[in-house]
């Protein structure tokens, strides 16, 4: 006898049918039979199920080998999986997933198969990540069981699955998929139906924008992965990720974004259908953006684009002794940098005392790093003797590189170059860290223009491992030189980019946080759901409303206004929210209220 819609399931979900057993279907399978659900594995390659039993043994035997399973939980977890390549051995599932190719006429075949095969109480999920699961259930003989349960790949790996509800879903289905999502020990979130839902609907925004980048021949793609894995602490590069998840799969995904939205962000970057079309999609055909070892391999291997060591064409200038302009956390944390690479560095500020007060944050920050093994002592007072404090400018005359750190006002910096410009030695390299504002116009403000460039350092400058290195089109190939070779020197990794707004990573993260923004305004997904999908699907360090109220909202307020008044795109315009939190005073952490309420300190 049926159970009505309006009561709870009678019991768990015990037997899950998997429909298509490539990488993503093998691996819910696992999470399944781990679980101590019984496994029905379908796909119309007896191939593709073999090698899905074959996968399964493989990371099972991992399992037992680091201890994980024992030998007889390894046999029952693979007792409990069979396969088939006939849909009918779906007949007793409380549940089925799909996850074959991400094609409404595929689907629907599927779906309209199981309809005469399952019985009335069977929950049909699509695994789909860039389809409508409205229109997938409407085509359904039984559109309130219908649902999405999007798995994140690698499925055994990654915490978070999204649920996706149509307007048509029954509440207890998405009830009983929920707590099967909890016995399988992953963080469900409750989504609307939307292409990308809440993690790809930000992540392929993001790709899209990395892959545009690369296609101008702004930067590399080896500085563009690496800006963001160093900049923002990401496991893997934009377009690394790309070859991972299918250049094919982004584009799909992508398509069916821009179909709804019609973001200019989300139209997909004409390199992609290049790439797809020439059939290099990634990792799965051994080329995508980057050359692997075999198709399939994870493997990178040189090809005509990998850069050549020591690609500097001229040497750089001698630098012996650094100037640092500033008395804030960033310049104080850059002078430390260069003071533990054995520079003699030139802290100057407004005042005698700026200078003094700055210094004395370096001696704390050496201090720690002493108290936690670090550094000696002994290195610690060395370093901070070879930092001088000033209160004034004129204490740059004989420095061979000057660094400005002070606020990001382009007339402030404008001024103090014009002040550079009279004080420092010909020959000496003048770099501005702004992180949004045009190098140019720094350049402009002295009678050298050739001498000056971006170092744009990271916040914390001591741990931070990323340099952005920003040539204006009137830097000397010397200069850039210099520079690059202090970076290897401050064991700092340089990426090369143009002088444009953002540079790379604040081009490719603020327009990201922009869209995260725009989800909440649209009532689409909460601040926590969000943040918990883009930690535990995307792998980021912070999720965008936790990083927004630690960078600021008034920060983050003007980088969106740069990019937006650079690039002149609808898409890039800073989301009314954003803009109401920032006119309130609610500003992030150091107000005490942001996104987010904080304790008072």
């Amino acid at each position: 006898m049926a159970t009505p819609l309006s009561q709870p399931p009678q019991s768990p979900l015990r037997t899950v049918a998997v429909v298509g057993l490539g990488t993503m279907g093998t691996g819910i399978a696992e999470v399944l039979a781990k679980a101590g659900r019984e496994v029905v594995g379908i796909d119309i390659s007896e191939a593709a199920a073999a090698k899905a039993v074959a996968t399964l043994e493989a990371a099972t035997a991992r399992a037992v080998e680091k201890g994980r399973l024992s030998e007889q939980e390894r046999a029952d977890v693979l007792a409990r999986v069979r396969t088939s390549t006939d849909l009918r051995a779906a007949a007793d599932a409380d549940l089925v997933i799909e996850v074959v190719p991400e094609s409404y006429e595929i689907k629907h075949q599927i779906f309209r198969e199981l309809d005469g095969i399952v019985g009335p109480e069977t929950i049909l999920a699509t695994g789909t990540n860039a389809l409508s699961v409205t229109r997938l259930a409407a085509d359904s003989a039984r559109p309130e069981r219908v649902l999405g349960l999007h798995f994140f790949n690698p499925a055994p790996a990654m915490k978070l699955v999204e649920i996706v509800s149509s307007v048509l879903t029954a509440p207890t289905a998405v009830a009983a998929v929920t707590n099967l999502a909890l016995d399988l020990g992953k963080e469900p979130v409750a989504v609307g139906d939307r292409p990308g839902f809440v993690a790809d609907g930000l992540l392929f925004g993001y790709l899209n924008q990395a892959a545009a980048m690369y296609e101008a021949k702004y930067a590399s793609r080896e500085d563009i992965d690496a800006a963001m894995r160093l900049g923002c602490g990401l496991p893997m590069g934009p377009l690394a990720l790309l070859d991972l998840i299918g250049i094919d799969t982004a584009r799909t995904v992508l398509e069916a974004m821009y179909a709804e939205s019609h973001d200019r962000l989300h139209a997909p970057a004409p390199i992609l259908k290049q790439l797809s079309e020439a059939g290099l999609t990634g990792r799965k055909s051994g080329r995508g953006f980057y050359s692997y070892e075999a198709p399939g391999s994870a493997t990178v291997v040189p090809d005509a684009l990998t850069p050549a060591s020591g690609d500097l064409t001229v040497p750089g200038r001698p630098v012996r002794s650094v100037g640092v302009a500033g008395s804030g956390t960033m310049a104080s944390g850059i002078a430390e940098v260069f003071a533990k690479a054995g520079y003699d560095v030139v802290l100057a500020a407004r005042s005698e005392e700026k200078a003094q007060a700055a210094k004395a944050r370096i001696g704390k920050s050496l201090s720690r790093s002493v108290d936690k093994g670090r550094m000696t002592a002994e290195a610690a007072a060395q370093t901070l003797e070879r930092i001088t404090p000033a209160g004034s400018y004129e204490a740059f005359a004989d420095v061979d590189l000057a660094v400005e750190a002070v606020a990001e006002d382009l007339e402030v910096k404008q001024q103090l170059f014009q002040a550079l410009d009279k004080v420092c030695k010909p020959g000496a390299v003048l770099a501005t860290t702004t992180s949004s504002l045009p190098v140019v116009a720094c350049a402009r403000a002295t009678s050298r223009p050739q001498d000056v460039i971006g170092m744009h350092f990271f916040n914390p400058a001591p741990a931070m491992k990323l340099v952005e290195v920003v040539r204006t089109v009137l830097t000397a190939e010397d200069v850039h030189s210099t520079v690059r070779e202090v970076c290897v020197k401050i064991r700092k990794h340089a990426v090369d980019c143009g002088d444009r707004a953002g540079f790379i990573v604040n081009a490719l993260l603020f327009p990201y946080l922009n869209n995260a923004i725009k989800m909440v305004q649209e009532h689409y997904a909460s601040l926590d759901d969000i943040d918990a999908a883009m930690k535990l699907g995307g792998g980021y360090p912070m999720g965008p409303f936790e990083l927004l109220d630690v960078v600021g909202l008034d920060v983050s307020l003007a980088i969106e206004k740069v990019l937006h008044r650079e690039f002149r795109d609808p898409g890039l315009a800073p989301a009314p929210l954003l803009e109401h939190l920032v006119a309130a005073g609610c500003l992030g952490r150091k107000t005490g209220r942001g996104f987010r309420e904080y304790a008072r300190r």
